[in-house]
């Protein structure tokens, strides 16, 4: 017989604010945190519009060492770790550490210390024969994305499985998703499971420039992410992290812990089709969201809120919208349905946990968040989006869904413990 899995515990770090309650507070204002880039010079760039994270590792409890040693993007999931270990109030005595794992998802790894590394042994890629010697001392750590992971593990003394998760952007979906079989099947009873990324640098945003996936709205960027909108015009890059804490429900009851939700299904499933195009129909997205519900032995009925992928891209969003339709069938028109990108931006990798632990949060406060900047309809997008302001709605079981490059298409089904709302 498979364990219930519960979620005691959760972190962030996100544009707008750093931990918890900054995140919540703009998702439920239904403000935006997109604006120009500051990190860089982005002059001649097609997109200079990002969500940045106004982080500083020191200030949100880091060493000086730390900082050092570690690249963006796992600052951030060492950060929202603590947050959601303290939330969870997950003492060292209360777990076996060979019970204790770790499934950290990243789509782009230490991009940011590799470009700013590469630039100082190149001389600005004047060289090819780099000169080692203007590195930094921990080059080796960005190279390898297991870093993350095993950065978080050395943190808490983890001593069961421990894993890194790169699926595109469907990454923190993903590793949540592991975390959860893991503890189901009975290899484990606590894990520590999210993503993060940091990718707003010239590299990653030259990538995404060439095959036009953002947005050129540079003169106002708080309004460039509208998923849904007809005058979508491509995402806004973000960056940030997110961590759950998931915990066999049993042992969670045991210690007395707070049990905010439960997770009760996941799949994913790939397109084979092509590494960033979508087709129209959303078969293998519904396939995930079907398994996903077969698993959580949910009717498409009882899904009350779709957390959506929603970039903000027209393939995308007319993709996610048939996907919807096909496994909701006439449900789906009677569920609300929102983007929370409009206000964080997509932080890759990333982005799948911070929506799972906004997910977290609307189950809390019975609210579904908005889609910020929605206004104009497109025909071919007919669902309910929640334009523009939070909803106080009645939540027993939410989906959130993922899609990303390579053909990743993942579900992941929250519910809470009794499946019933206050």
């Amino acid at each position: 017989m498979s364990r219930r899995v519960a979620v005691t515990g959760i972190g962030a770090v996100a544009p707008g604010g750093v931990g918890v309650p900054a995140f919540w507070d703009l998702l439920a204002s239904g403000r935006t945190a997109t604006r120009g880039i500051t990190f860089f010079d982005p002059e001649g760039l097609r997109s200079r519009i990002a969500a940045e994270c106004d982080f500083d590792p020191l200030d949100h409890g880091l060493t000086v060492e730390q900082a050092e040693r570690c690249d963006r993007y796992v600052q951030f999931a060492l950060v929202a770790a603590r947050e959601a270990a303290v939330d969870a109030g997950l003492a060292a005595d209360q777990v076996d550490p060979w019970r204790l794992g770790v499934s950290l998802g990243t789509a782009v790894g230490g991009t940011t210390r590799l470009e700013h590394d590469y630039v100082l042994v190149s001389e600005r890629g004047a060289r090819w024969d780099v000169d080692h010697r203007a590195a930094g001392a921990h080059l080796h750590r960005a190279f390898s994305p297991s870093t993350l992971a095993s950065a978080v593990a050395e943190e808490f003394g983890a001593h069961g499985p421990v894993q890194s998760v790169s699926t595109g952007c469907t990454s923190g979906l993903d590793a949540v998703g592991y975390a959860f079989h893991a503890i189901q099947e009975g290899r484990l009873d606590v894990c520590i499971a999210g993503a993060a990324d940091s990718p707003i640098s010239p590299i990653t945003m030259a990538c995404f420039d060439a095959i036009k996936a953002t947005s050129p709205n540079n003169d106002d960027p708080a309004h460039a992410s509208r998923p849904f909108d007809a005058r979508r015009d491509g995402f806004v890059m973000g960056e940030g992290g997110a961590v759950l804490v998931l915990e066999d429900l049993a042992h969670a009851r045991a210690r007395g812990a707070r049990v905010y939700c439960e997770i009760s299904g996941y799949a994913t499933f790939g397109n084979a089709y092509h590494m960033t195009g979508l087709t129209t129909e959303g078969t293998e997205m519904a396939r995930a969201i079907d398994t996903a519900l077969d698993q959580a032995r949910l009717d498409p009925t009882a899904v009350d809120y779709v957390n959506a992928h929603g970039s903000g891209t027209r393939q995308n969003d007319r993709h996610e919208t048939a996907a919807v339709k096909r496994s909701l069938g006439a449900h789906a028109y009677d569920t609300p349905m929102s983007s929370i990108k409009s206000m964080v931006g997509h932080s890759l990798g990333a982005i799948g946990s911070i929506e799972l632990v906004a997910c977290v949060l609307a189950l809390a406060h019975q609210t579904v968040p908005p889609t910020a900047n929605y206004e104009i309809p497109d025909p071919e997008c007919d669902l309910d989006y929640v334009p523009r302001e939070a909803r106080p709605r009645r939540l027993r079981h939410v989906l959130s869904v993922g899609s990303g490059f390579g053909g990743f298409q993942s579900a992941v089904v929250l519910g809470r413990p009794d499946g019933s709302a206050p």
